[in-house]
């Protein structure tokens, strides 16, 4: 990590501090301190930390983030708090928000957003009334993928078969469209190649089958058959969208070929053995070493922790020194499907309204009148600025045209966590934009500025994009850009499941016995043995309760749109 200049950062706070957005009016008390959970991994920023203190200088209100535990699930932690009667002001509990609801734990958002414009704003009057629960109010409100103006997305943050661009480079960067494409290449590179500089051997794929991350060994069916991503399920159209069918993913022929082609491989040393074992930590210090070729992932989940140990120096068996990604070790989303020829729709463009979980305040905020002030202060386009780009002449720099861009050391500094530690303050889990900025210049984030997103990837990966004639992940995956049905995505409705339905039920003993069974299945001396003993278990599950209820919400979903005056094209 650079140094950061102590100087120059305090006298650029101090004169972000003079200047305030003119449409705040700064609060003259003390700076009151609040309290965040995030049911999800965080990174723990220092008690001082220069941009969470200047923020609180301009809104009086500092947060002190916390964020899930490790080797600790969403519902434990929620459970764990309501009993503890330590709730915090701000609390985003993931699918555990409905617990959190069904307790009278949670502050209505509804006088507030009358009262917040830049909260109102997040979303249309129809969008914010699909938050409403059955008392007719709003609890929560998802922070992602609201996109200002526009979509300009340039990462692709959701699940795909990831390969690093130096196997892609070595191939003399192929077509690589299905499973057997994508196996076939992961093995001739490994063999070609079977360490790193340093002498690390390679491991040509891994997966993650830790807790309720084990979502990156069995989701692949419905994206290899070509489906956007609905959750717990494929929703059917070959009849039209007009009769939309649930179709369980899990038991297809191309689930059951997934599968056997990961038994194949294992048995040919191209799957790592202790993927089925492995903690989360020990599954990102693998991938960290760079030794993984492949893997299927969403991109958050792994990606922004390896950032520093790619960009650090290593030192080669002939004494040479040399970085992971200046030998092309970052990976690059592939779209895979079961056959060659198929449209795939891995990547889903544009707003993905999430209303199953988001930040809420808690019944235990002594001021929500102040947490939902604070909230709505963070979008102050200012006040943004500082949480993703940082404090001008510090973390990024305005040209003549007005557009912001970094320097080499700043692009160094916001991928080091310590820095990120000390100085950075996202607040990651609270309301925020990606698109266009208010300026009408510049974009709410860097790695969605374009210059900025360019000049930040290291060599082997633009050499990779223009190989293929793209310019991002995006454009790498290349999924069909379609129109989503009024359902989608249907996460947001069997995340927030309970267990008081005979489907929430059987959707619990279906992800228990898949835990169970799936990471046998890629370890199967009898694969087809093994195949009939899960399907055995699989159905004493009931997932015909499951797949009744998910149909029942379709239609339902389906019937309001109508109402609404949607057609389909």
């Amino acid at each position: 990590m650079k140094g950061i200049n102590k100087a120059i950062t305090w006298a650029a706070i101090l004169a972000t501090t003079a200047s305030t957005c003119a449409c705040m009016k700064l609060p003259k008390l003390k700076i009151t301190d609040m309290t965040m959970f995030a049911a999800m991994p965080g990174l723990e920023k220092e008690e001082k930390n220069d941009i969470k203190e200047l923020i609180a200088k301009k809104t009086g209100v500092r947060v002190n983030e916390t964020w899930l535990a490790a080797n600790m699930d969403w519902n434990e932690a929620v459970h764990y708090l309501m009993e503890s009667d330590e709730l915090p002001d701000f609390i985003d509990g993931s699918d555990a928000s409905i617990v959190l609801y069904d307790n009278d734990l949670l502050v209505a958002w509804d006088e507030y957003l009358e009262k917040y414009p830049n909260l109102k704003e997040l979303y249309t009057d129809e969008e914010w009334d699909r938050f409403r629960m059955d008392d007719g109010h709003i609890y929560w409100a998802n922070v992602f993928d609201n996109y200002y103006k526009k979509d300009t997305t340039t990462v692709h943050s959701g699940t795909a078969f990831w390969i690093q661009a130096r196997v892609l480079e070595w191939a003399n960067y192929p077509e690589v469209e299905t499973l057997d494409d994508y196996f076939k290449l992961l093995d001739e590179y490994a063999k070609a190649n079977p360490t790193l500089p340093d002498g690390t051997k390679v491991i040509p794929y891994t997966c993650l089958c830790d807790d309720w991350k084990y979502y990156c060994l069995e989701s692949a069916p419905k994206f290899l058959d070509g489906y956007p991503d609905n959750g717990d399920c494929i929703v059917n159209v070959d009849n039209g969208p007009e009769n939309p069918k649930i179709v369980d993913y899990n038991t297809t022929a191309t689930a059951k070929a997934y599968f056997k082609k990961l038994n194949e491989e294992f048995k040919k040393g191209n799957v790592d053995p202790d993927c089925a074992k492995q903690t989360y930590d020990e599954y990102i210090a693998k991938l960290s070493t760079g030794a993984v070729l492949g893997l299927c992932d969403q991109y958050w989940d792994f990606a922004y922790n390896i950032m520093e140990p790619f960009a650090s120096e290593l030192t080669a068996t002939d004494g040479k020194s040399f970085t992971l990604s200046g030998i092309g070790c970052d990976y690059v989303p592939l779209g895979l499907t079961i056959e060659k020829g198929m449209k795939q729709q891995w990547h889903t463009y544009g707003d993905t309204l999430n209303t199953a979980s988001g930040i809420g305040v808690t019944t235990s905020c002594s001021d929500p009148d102040l947490a939902f002030y604070f909230m709505n202060a963070l979008l102050d386009q200012d006040i943004h600025d500082l949480r993703f780009w940082g404090i001008n002449g510090v973390d990024y720099l305005i040209d003549s045209d007005g557009v912001y861009y970094r320097t080499e050391e700043m692009r160094d500094n916001w991928n080091s966590d310590s820095y990120m530690a000390q100085h950075t303050c996202e607040y990651t889990y609270f309301p925020q934009w990606n698109g266009m900025s208010k300026d009408g210049r510049n974009r709410m984030k860097p790695e969605e500025q374009p210059g900025e997103y360019l000049a930040s990837l290291p060599k082997p990966l633009s050499d990779c994009f223009k190989a293929y004639g793209v310019s991002n992940y995006v454009e790498m995956i290349g999924s069909a850009q379609v129109e989503q049905y009024p359902w989608y995505p249907m996460w947001t409705w069997s995340n927030s499941l309970s267990t008081e339905t005979a489907g929430g039920v059987a959707r619990l003993k279906m992800k228990e016995v898949k835990h169970k069974y799936l990471p046998m299945l890629v370890l199967s001396s009898d694969f087809e043995k093994d195949w009939k003993e899960y399907m055995k278990a699989y159905d004493k599950a009931d997932p015909k309760a499951f797949l009744d209820e998910a149909q029942a919400e379709v239609d339902a979903r389906l019937q309001y749109a109508v109402s609404k005056g949607w057609t389909p094209g």
